[in-house]
């Protein structure tokens, strides 16, 4: 496996080794968790009836590493690991397709 340095910037610079074919994995799920982190993001989720669907409950609960200090420090917008979490509750993802709760966030 071929490893190489990539320069990420967090709250402050930060080398870290990553194997190339987890590259693009790493970037595509930072930039969905850092979605989450968008009110109206997740009304358009919630109203296309992703929150209904299993297998994408279980891809938010998969996410849920992000919170874990080595990886959350690449968040730029540290409010979508709440929202990670209050995506975990059903009545919360269900209370989500009301635009008011929506603006309300």
């Amino acid at each position: 496996k071929q490893w190489y340095q990539r320069r990420v910037r967090a709250s402050e610079d930060v080398v870290m080794e990553v194997p190339d074919e987890n590259i693009q994995r790493f970037t595509v799920e930072l930039e969905f968790v850092q979605c989450l982190a968008n009110p109206e993001y997740l009304n358009y989720l919630a109203q296309h009836n992703y929150f209904k669907e299993e297998e994408f409950v279980n891809y938010l609960k998969y996410l849920l590493y992000w919170k874990d200090p080595k990886y959350a420090r690449f968040i730029k917008y540290p409010q979508c690991l709440q929202l990670l979490e209050l995506l975990q509750e059903p009545k919360f993802r269900n209370e989500l397709v009301n635009v008011p709760c929506t603006r309300f966030i």
